[in-house]
């Protein structure tokens, strides 16, 4: 088992021809993932040759919008590498044509058109992965991102986390482990699946017997994900919060890292998440640690 993706994932790639598109297909195909197509409406009718996870050469067929590459390949899932004056158009063009899972990377992402796509989404029962995200595996099943493959195997932990380079750290400390599913929800001010989204899932999924989540400063996402935990979560949650080092006022890497006052403090996250019997460490190798210590 596996949240939101697994092995019968579908997956097309928008953008798949620009250099970002082509770099992490390659990487998506060798570690796994179906890709059944890309888009580019200027190179409709074309295909890419790609390594395969075998050694031999995939063909993957480019189409001119998500519409039709769905109805040729019957795809589920679609990632998408566009810069972002041209990402709002990308997602309503896979909202609109029944994608039921998109995944979005693109960084930079004006939060106008983050809400306008969110309100399309939420409208047409889709779910959202970012913007400004690294994306989501489920190591040995697929990988739809960019999210280093290599790092584990498959597992028994769960992983929600704010921050992509926290994830890829998190996998590799627990790496002995390995993971159920490892999802970046992204740092931006709105975005498509949250922390509560994520445990949500983790708690239903039989194969994730942890839950790690990696919060950061500003906001209240990580206070709202403890009232859920509280009430919702019986699996063992371990979290950590970004930020204890940030002077107050900073205004941190990801646009949604704002802090004012103590709210939104990694020391006041941190309190609301042990307060609904989280255990929470002040260091990614520290929060590792409590893991290893539950699953002995």
């Amino acid at each position: 088992m596996a949240i939101f993706i697994d092995a019968d994932s579908r997956v097309i790639v928008q953008g798949m021809t620009g250099s970002e598109g082509l770099k992490h297909t390659t990487r998506m195909l060798a570690s796994g993932t179906t890709i059944v197509g890309g888009v580019n409406p200027r190179k409709a009718g074309t295909s890419v040759t790609f390594p395969g996870a075998d050694g031999a050469d995939v063909d993957v067929p480019v189409f001119g919008s998500v519409a039709e590459a769905v109805e040729a390949t019957r795809a589920d899932v679609s990632v998408i590498f566009v810069p972002p004056a041209h990402t709002k158009g990308a997602v309503v063009e896979a909202i609109e044509a029944g994608v039921p899972l998109v995944v979005i990377i693109t960084e930079g992402v004006p939060v106008a058109d983050s809400a306008e796509f969110f309100t399309l989404a939420q409208a047409k029962g889709v779910r959202l992965i970012g913007p400004n995200c690294p994306g989501i595996i489920s190591p040995g099943k697929s990988n739809v991102g960019i999210i280093p493959a290599n790092i584990t195997g498959p597992g028994k932990v769960g992983l929600v986390s704010k921050s992509g380079t926290l994830t890829y750290q998190m996998m590799y400390e627990l790496s002995e482990y390995g993971f159920s599913t490892a999802i970046g929800i992204g740092g931006d001010p709105i975005i498509g699946t949250t922390h509560i989204d994520a445990l949500e899932a983790f708690e239903a999924d039989p194969d994730t017997e942890v839950i790690v989540m990696i919060g950061e400063i500003g906001g209240d996402a990580e206070e709202r994900a403890a009232e859920f935990i509280k009430a919702n979560v019986t699996k063992p949650v371990v979290g950590y919060v970004a930020g204890f080092t940030a002077p107050e006022g900073k205004t941190m890497g990801h646009a949604g890292a704002i802090v004012s006052g103590s709210a939104g403090t990694a020391q006041a996250k941190k309190e609301a998440l042990e307060a609904a019997g989280v255990k929470v460490g002040t260091t990614p190798s520290e929060t590792a640690q409590l893991v290893r210590d539950l699953l002995g």
